[in-house]
């Protein structure tokens, strides 16, 4: 990790190799094949991204071609709608686990939490947090878009009450993804250290940089190759 305190406006200090080590490179499309899945986690170990992020159904492909690369396999659970029932969630991340997944990105009940239903919304969490346990990181996406700054303050928190360790802006996939304003209020509100991943809409060397500035911690992008070539990196 950089000191992100040292980031100017643009990112003119950083070198691509910075940025790629905050980057979930992401593939969650549903046509993808196999020989496809292969050259992105090539890409992957070419660029020395964080992790790299796609559906359950590639967990172990990508498990196996990554052995020994340091890269860590991230998948999701409830995606993208989080409307599956806890249960499911928790099976479908225990799952993964048993696959190769490293880290579970997990969509919460989003109608349980427009309704006031906190108790739902950290049992839905947690059901999957203790899947993780201590041993995989568990990252919680709230849905920013849908949601008001002061659903955003309540999902947080449920976020952390039930023993998650990131919150994450977005799907990419409800109308609207990461803004550095609702990233700098996650880290607001979650404090110095907890983590905050933005997904969703970063494009660009400029935007990664723009939110780690703003207190991201991890950047889902699906363009992580595009991101570290803008800077030569």
């Amino acid at each position: 990790m950089f000191d992100r305190t040292k980031l100017g406006e643009k990112g003119d200090m950083l070198k691509g190799s910075d940025v790629a080590r905050y980057i979930d490179y992401t593939l969650l499309r549903q046509d993808v094949i196999a020989a496809q899945m292969d050259v992105f986690c090539d890409e992957a170990v070419k660029h020395a991204f964080f992790a790299v992020c796609v559906n359950p159904v590639w967990v172990s492909r990508c498990f196996k071609r990554l052995a020994g690369s340091g890269i860590k396999v991230c998948t999701v659970a409830g995606f993208p709608l989080g409307a599956s029932d806890s249960g499911v969630k928790a099976f479908e991340a225990g799952m993964c686990i048993e696959h190769g997944a490293d880290e579970i990105d997990m969509v919460i009940n989003i109608g349980a939490l427009k309704d006031g239903d906190l108790d739902t919304v950290e049992r839905d969490i947690r059901s999957v947090a203790d899947v993780c346990g201590s041993e995989r990181i568990c990252k919680v996406i709230i849905e920013t878009c849908l949601l008001s700054k002061s659903e955003i303050v309540t999902a947080c928190h449920a976020v952390m009450g039930a023993g998650a360790d990131f919150v994450k802006t977005s799907t990419g996939l409800a109308g609207g993804g990461a803004t550095v304003e609702d990233v700098a209020f996650i880290r607001g509100t979650v404090g110095p250290e907890f983590g905050v991943k933005a997904a969703g809409g970063i494009k660009t060397f400029e935007s990664a940089c723009a939110m780690i500035n703003a207190g991201a911690s991890r950047i889902g992008t699906s363009a992580g190759p595009v991101i570290v070539a803008e800077c030569g990196g």
